[in-house]
């Protein structure tokens, strides 16, 4: 299913020092399965077979092939755990067929919606709006736009074009579904955004891309059975977990997850969501930060090799490249000759090889995490993989990795510059004076 290579963790961590925390890390998980330690509220994620039975699939695949039955292009607007699970699903598979899903929500930058609207002219459009609350201010700009231009377009067919995910029974994108004939889908109370991928909120986008989301929730329930065993040794989300815990203690304070495959983008992204918001509170967790060879070694490279010792690197291989692509013959001054016939597959293990030899040479301690292939069933088990070492990483921490108070504070500021009622009188929390230096040339 995967598998872990720590090769390159000594001299940093030892085999033996893993050992010795053995039980530490079973302490942590076996809190998290007895659902009795911090944010247990937020645990419905844990039993991925529970979290989406066979017939709430069944419901989310039926509202899939009607929004493909009357369109070819699905809006999905959302920001952070809204979205970005699906994106990064639907990047790492491909989104090949005849359905296309493009996003919104995710900032407020006029030119990007201006765009993103225009570029449905001559489409077929459905929506789908995500959100627990419906207040959000980005989703919700976002979506006005969206339900606006739908409106103006379809007429009185909009509303059976538009499917809202959001809260089962309150909250403002909830009462406009009701008041207009929206079909919903529900957002559980007992999981959180960042954590929803498997749930209606992620499935439904991937299903109207044609991705098999049966597959991706059975890797993701044989993962989690794997995680059952209490030997360290054979569970790949405590020896994660382990890993980052003993060396943070050491110094270091970044992890980069680093992939050579450029359709895993979103799903770097989506990690470093998933352990940011879990892990960076009360002033611990190692910052989550990402890389993308080979083209980072040409920007980053020198840092990771020679920078501040301040980095772990976990690297994500997949071990079976499709399709094969071979290099072929040609004019021998590029100085490839040696190369010629060889696959490009082949290629690209070396350079994931030489990376991780120089950079642990070179003071960064790093682990592999590699995949037999890229498919539905073992990225359901890598996303799931992720999410339960992310829990165990908090605990082992001694921290509550389901909240998110700190993300409050920048939109409490926007509020009060933006004058929303409630807002408007209030002082700002770190009141100061703006100095603007301004240049010109004459």
């Amino acid at each position: 299913m995967l598998s872990l290579d720590t090769t390159n963790l000594e001299p940093d961590v030892s085999g033996d020092w893993i050992a010795s925390q053995s039980e530490v890390a079973a302490a942590a998980d076996r809190q998290l399965a007895a659902r009795n330690g911090p944010g247990a509220d937020f645990l419905g994620w844990l039993d991925p077979e529970a979290l989406t039975t066979e017939h709430e699939l069944d419901e989310i695949l039926r509202i899939a092939d009607a929004l493909r039955a009357c369109s070819n292009t699905l809006v999905v607007v959302g920001i952070g755990g809204s979205y970005l699970g699906a994106r990064a699903v639907l990047e790492a598979l491909g989104n090949d067929g005849p359905h296309d899903v493009v996003f919104a929500g995710q900032n407020l930058s006029a030119r990007h919606h201006r765009d993103l609207l225009h570029g449905l002219a001559g489409r077929e459009v459905a929506v789908n709006a995500i959100s627990k609350s419906g207040t959000t201010t980005e989703p919700a700009v976002a979506f006005r736009l969206v339900r606006d231009y739908m409106e103006e377009r379809y007429g009185a067919g909009a509303p059976s074009r538009i499917v809202a995910t959001t809260d089962r029974v309150r909250g403002a994108l909830r009462q406009v579904a009701e008041a207009t004939g929206y079909r919903t889908l529900p957002i559980a109370d007992d999981v959180g955004g960042r954590y929803s991928v498997l749930s209606a909120v992620g499935l439904l986008p991937i299903a109207y891309a044609g991705v098999d989301i049966r597959e991706l929730r059975r890797g993701a329930i044989d993962c989690a059975r794997m995680c059952e065993t209490d030997e360290l040794g054979h569970n790949p989300v405590r020896h994660y977990a382990v890993v980052r815990n003993l060396l943070s203690r050491q110094g270091i304070r970044i992890e980069a997850l680093a992939s050579f495959e450029p359709r895993l983008h979103y799903l770097l992204e989506w990690w470093k969501q998933l352990y940011g918001e879990s892990e960076g509170k009360h002033g611990v967790g190692l910052y989550p930060s990402s890389v993308e060879y080979t083209a980072d070694l040409h920007s980053m490279g020198q840092f990771f090799q020679e920078g501040r010792r301040i980095l772990m690197e976990t690297f994500l291989v997949i071990d079976a490249d499709e399709p094969e692509v071979v290099v072929p013959a040609g004019d021998s001054r590029d100085e490839l000759s040696y190369l010629e016939g060889r696959p490009m597959a082949e290629i690209n293990e070396a350079a994931y090889r030489a990376t991780a030899t120089a950079h642990r040479a070179g003071g960064v301690p790093n682990l592999a995490i590699h995949l037999p292939r890229l498919d539905a069933y073992h990225l359901g088990a890598l996303i799931y993989f992720f999410e339960r070492a992310c829990a165990v990483s908090g605990y082992l921490l001694g921290i509550n990795p389901f909240d998110q108070p700190g993300v409050e504070a920048y939109k409490k500021e926007m509020f009060r510059l933006l004058g929303k009622p409630g807002f408007a009188a209030t002082e700002p929390s770190s009141p100061k004076v703006v100095r603007r230096i301004a240049f010109s040339a004459r």
